[in-house]
């Protein structure tokens, strides 16, 4: 006999995922961590080394980022907390990492030496609403040198150029980085007599968003600018070129000043370390702002080329106070920020992954009749201390089951062990079918 009480004691909870949280296959992970073991490989050819941070910061070392990264943080509270426990209120997940970075180097500065050149891999946190290309959680790839007094122009040119180099192990297609420089927005907004610089750049770098007339909107309507001063500030974000032919569109509208001056030279330069590489790999584009307020010179934006509409896959800049708001010592710096698993999930998506085994298993040792665990594990021993990734089967079932285990994992080679009724090591390709005598000191696939 049966009831609703019993119906409620017998009910199974479905899982279903979480709305902006990734989650992979074994396959698929497998791929997602040959990227990460690229990517490092590569930061480190460059020189740059290694730090991590913890998940969480405070709260008001977050804040001082600037922008709109109040509405995105994510506040961390015990469930079990307390009325009025310190932890409650204060901490929270970060966001990005170069907020934590900024406070690490301020921190270890006595302990760090310049130019400190970091890369930096983890999850990181925002809560926005997830879309395509839109997570909560999500890991960062990112790269910064940091410098007393002042860093080198020559690294605002080595960033993008790593960038590229990185991008280009992993075959992630063609990728175009949109430079620019926030002196030549700054001193040409001044030029033109605008008093809010800030907020005109914020609404300019909505340009993709929403559109020239969305742009002029926003700043005749937000700011008060008249329709002639917004058109310009249209004008010149409309400005793209695939060399350093920029300057002389920008120096055409006729407005002198100095700092504008000082952005043109210095993107001029990056341009031109950056010529030998192949044509349509960077871009001079005066419509990249980058919203954060901390940014006062080189800017970045990469695209996916084969998605124009995909949001950007990775982005920096250079800064000159971001480190120094720790700290009285300057420490400006330069950077950019790959958005790893904006990039992997667009891909997985677009059947752009090439997904292989299910597991990293180079060698299953088969579970024979006649043979011990002892004979077993002293094979898988054996072939682990040469290098091999070896799994040992579990139990004695039959060699058809084991065979179909190693088949559907996509394990490459059976290993059959020596015992008392073989005497000698044999081999199974599980590509090609074939099968051979082994010597477990010297085999190789």
């Amino acid at each position: 006999m049966s009831s609703k009480t019993d119906s409620a004691k017998t009910s199974v909870y479905k899982p279903r995922p979480i709305s902006g949280f990734l989650e992979w296959l074994p396959e698929v992970r497998l791929v997602e961590l040959r990227w990460m073991d690229d990517i490092r490989a590569a930061f480190e050819s460059y020189g740059f080394c290694s730090i991590e941070t913890p998940s969480v910061e405070e709260i008001e070392v977050l804040a001082a980022k600037g922008g709109d990264a109040d509405k995105e943080i994510y506040g961390l509270r015990r469930l079990a907390a307390e009325p009025g426990e310190e932890e409650g209120g204060r901490l929270a997940l970060h966001y990005d990492l170069t907020v934590p970075m900024a406070r690490y180097v301020a921190q270890h500065f006595g302990d760090l030496v310049f130019p400190f050149k970091r890369y930096q891999m983890q999850r990181c946190w925002r809560g926005e609403r997830p879309q395509e290309g839109r997570l909560r959680e999500f890991y960062q790839c990112d790269i910064d040198v940091i410098d007393m007094d002042e860093v080198s122009l020559h690294f605002d040119a080595e960033i993008p150029e790593m960038t590229l180099d990185v991008l280009s192990r992993l075959g992630v297609g063609p990728v175009c980085l949109h430079i620019n420089n926030r002196k030549i927005l700054q001193g040409f907004y001044q030029g033109l007599g605008i008093e809010d610089i800030v907020g005109a750049i914020r609404i300019a770098d909505k340009l993709d968003k929403i559109g020239h007339d969305g742009v002029i909107e926003g700043l005749t309507g937000e700011l008060g600018l008249a329709q002639s001063v917004a058109k310009k500030c249209v004008e010149l974000a409309s400005i793209q070129t695939l060399d350093a032919s920029f300057a002389d569109e920008v120096r055409a509208f006729g407005i002198e000043n100095e700092q504008l001056e000082a952005g043109l030279e210095e993107l001029t330069f990056v341009m031109l370390e950056l010529a030998h590489l192949p044509e349509g790999s960077v871009m001079a584009d005066m419509s990249i702002a980058r919203g954060f307020d901390y940014y006062t010179g080189t800017v970045y934006e990469g695209k996916l080329v084969d998605y124009p509409d995909f949001p950007t896959v990775c982005a920096g800049g250079r800064y000159d106070n971001l480190v120094g708001s720790y700290s009285r010592q300057k420490l400006p710096g330069v950077g950019i920020s790959i958005g790893f698993s904006r990039i992997f999930s667009k891909l997985v998506k677009e059947g752009r992954i090439e997904i292989g085994a299910k597991c990293p298993t180079d060698v299953m040792v088969a579970c024979l009749p006649g043979s011990s665990r002892t004979d077993l594990a002293v094979t898988s021993r054996k072939l682990r201390e040469r290098g091999f990734k070896v799994e040992m089967y579990h139990e004695a079932k039959s060699l058809k089951a084991q065979m179909k285990y190693a088949s559907r994992k996509g394990i490459p080679y059976v290993w059959f062990p020596a015992n008392a009724e073989q005497p000698n090591h044999e081999i199974k390709d599980m590509i090609t079918g074939e099968q051979a005598v082994a010597d477990i000191e010297t085999w190789k696939p």
